[in-house]
């Protein structure tokens, strides 16, 4: 087999399998049938003279070989996205294509329904793919390929990224109604480093800015896998918590089992960027999308100057998210 012998669409098909685990979900991601993505993917296999999945009625796993050569396909399939790109670049033309778009967890549930109409009024050529993940997962996608841009909390790694703040978020307390943290005078981040505090588990960005941000030890208080159960737990009585003010309910607690209060004006909070690869070459749509972004600033957030280069509120100065 020789080079002309090979597909960028058959690459596709092979990642997309690797991607999903399944091939009707690859088929269906690939607008294709089941039986042509198959078929292709067999006579690539036969090419090759390696088998890239075992297969079974259950589950589709990369074997070892299968490993290396969906790695490099998606390096060719990145290269050749970076191709059309110099050509768009080069035409002046503003994003378009596919654009997979990674949000930390706990900001992607809250900050996308917000933005999404407006998004994509403002970019209607651009084909975007949206993903959540932690933070060393998504930074692990923007080496690789598998993320184009994403939306992250700062600090950050700066090796190899571009990165553009965009919002700073304040965080609010979310504690029980009958705590003694509901009520009284000013709020401020000292008044919550208790052994009532809960946290995110291990991993998540949002648990080292927590303990930063109120000096409380990493193991305190009880853990929670997400937002949604760290509500949970307040309401059941179980401690407080801190909220990304996105995170916040509409209106008052409907059960009234909580209470949200706001910080004073030193309060704790945190920076959103946009990061991509300093590499990529539609750096000026990119730039594009972090001032769509800046412009959007969601209610109960600051928009960043265009000129920030970094976070310059000193509650922002925390552990390096992992």
């Amino acid at each position: 087999m020789n080079a002309a012998g090979l597909s960028l669409r058959d690459l596709e098909y092979v990642v997309a399998v690797a991607d999903e685990n399944h091939f009707g979900r690859a088929a269906e991601r690939c607008n294709v049938s089941q039986p042509t993505l198959s078929v292709q993917v067999r006579k690539l296999e036969e090419s090759l003279g390696l088998v890239l999945f075992e297969r079974s009625n259950r589950r589709v796993l990369l074997t070892p070989a299968g490993q290396i050569i969906v790695r490099q396909a998606r390096a060719v399939l990145a290269e050749a996205q970076r191709l059309l790109a110099l050509a768009s670049e080069g035409r002046g033309a503003p994003l378009t294509g596919r654009l997979v778009l990674a949000a930390i967890q706990t900001l992607g549930p809250y900050l996308f329904p917000l933005v999404l109409r407006l998004l994509r009024q403002e970019f209607p050529l651009l084909s975007l793919a949206l993903s959540e993940a932690r933070t060393a997962e998504i930074l692990e996608g923007l080496r690789d390929g598998r993320v184009d841009a994403a939306l992250v909390s700062l600090p950050l790694p700066p090796s190899g990224l571009t990165i553009s703040p965009l919002f700073v978020e304040p965080f609010w307390l979310a504690c029980p109604a009958d705590h003694a943290l509901a009520r009284g005078g000013a709020l401020r981040a000292t008044d919550i480093a208790g052994p009532d505090l809960l946290l995110l588990d291990e991993g998540n960005c949002l648990r080292d800015q927590t303990v930063a941000a109120c000096g409380a030890s990493s193991s305190a208080g009880r853990h929670a896998t997400s937002l949604e159960t760290l509500r949970s737990m307040v309401a059941a009585g179980a401690g407080y918590t801190l909220l990304p003010a996105l995170a916040l309910p509409a209106g008052p607690d409907p059960s009234g089992l909580i209470v949200t209060r706001s910080f004073d004006a030193d309060g704790p909070g945190r920076t959103i960027a946009l990061a991509w690869r300093s590499s990529d070459p539609r750096a000026a749509g990119l730039q594009h999308l972090a001032a769509f972004f800046r412009a959007h600033a969601p209610p109960n957030t600051a928009a960043c100057r265009v000129e920030d280069a970094a976070p310059a509120r000193p509650r922002d100065s925390v552990a390096d998210p992992v």
